[in-house]
Formats: structure tokens, C-alpha cells, sequence
């Protein structure tokens, strides 16, 4: 069932003193599309969610406590234990920020020109190839069922008959 917001009252007389309200309900009725997202050189908060929209790597998000723990027997002193988990993140964020700013562009550019190539491969090679094979399986179809049907079949229907003689009984003897 279609609910009632779906639903538009429109008025049949021909007045024009409700052009007014016509042009309302022609805005009601077709709603302008929302405006193209507009992108700025500084990240905003909802840029940097998503990121990984698809959650490709969210088996990443390693946290301190998933790779340092004390036990309850032996414990550091707080302050080294706070600086500690303050070392570890600073030293995942930053060294991640460098490696990515070292490596980000070659291998993008890499992967970029790796994923043009396997397009270009299959659009130009593997897509043809494929083409011609649906074009020449037919004549080999009828050629293959041609020799399944003189050699295979009746020898296949002489070992069955050979063999449906054969009874297995078992046993407790």
C-alpha cells in the first residue's frame, strides 16, 4: 500500500489567479535535486569517515592495549605506563603519515597503471577471445556430441550391460 506522502491533491479549473499555488505544487510534486557536494583542500570531519567506505581495512585499527598488556602480578611504574601508550600512538600515527607520504603516490600510480592494464587486457584480448569461442562452439558443440554419440555412448552401454548382471550380496558370516 502506498503511503499518504506520495500522494498530491491537484485542482483541475483553469484559474490563473492560482498560478501561485500551481507553481507550489509543481515544486512539491518535482523537488529540485540537492546540489553537487562541493570538495575543499582542508579535510572536514565527514571526508575523513569515509575514507574507507566499504570498511576494506577495518581489521586495522590496532589499539595500544591490543599490543601492550601487563599482567596483574607485575605492573610498571603509571607515568611509564601512560608515556608508553602516548609513544605508541603518536609513533603509529606519525610513522603511518611519513611511510603514506613516502609511498602513498608511487604505489597509487603503480596500482593505478596495474588496474589500466588489466582493463586494457581484457577489454582488447580476453573479451575477443571469448567472443570468437562463443562464435566457433556451436560447429565444435556438434562435432563433440557427433563423436560422444559413435564412440562413448555404446561403449558406456555395453559396460552397463556387461556389469548389470553382477549382484553384491553381504553378509555376517
Amino acid at each position: 500500500m502506498m503511503s499518504d506522502e506520495y500522494l498530491v491533491e491537484c485542482k483541475i479549473d483553469d484559474d490563473d489567479d492560482d498560478e501561485e499555488e500551481d507553481d507550489y505544487d509543481v515544486k512539491k510534486i518535482h523537488p529540485s535535486p540537492p546540489p553537487p557536494p562541493q570538495f575543499s583542500s582542508t579535510p572536514s570531519l565527514t571526508q575523513v569517515e569515509i575514507r574507507d567506505p566499504y570498511g576494506v581495512n577495518k581489521h586495522l585499527k590496532v589499539e595500544f592495549s591490543d599490543v601492550l598488556a601487563e599482567p596483574a602480578s607485575t605492573h610498571s611504574y603509571d607515568r611509564v605506563w601512560v608515556y608508553s601508550g602516548i609513544a605508541f600512538e603518536s609513533m603509529r600515527l606519525w610513522g603511518y603519515r611519513c611511510l603514506s607520504a613516502l609511498c602513498a603516490v608511487p604505489l597509487s600510480c603503480l596500482c593505478g597503471c596495474l588496474f589500466a592494464l588489466l582493463a586494457c587486457m581484457h577489454i582488447w584480448c580476453v573479451m575477443p577471445c571469448i567472443q570468437v569461442c562463443h562464435t566457433c562452439l556451436p560447429c565444435v558443440r556438434s562435432l563433440w556430441m557427433s563423436v560422444v554419440n559413435i564412440f562413448i555412448t555404446p561403449f558406456c552401454a555395453s559396460v552397463a550391460r556387461c556389469c548389470s548382471g553382477i549382484y553384491v550380496m553381504y553378509s555376517k558370516e
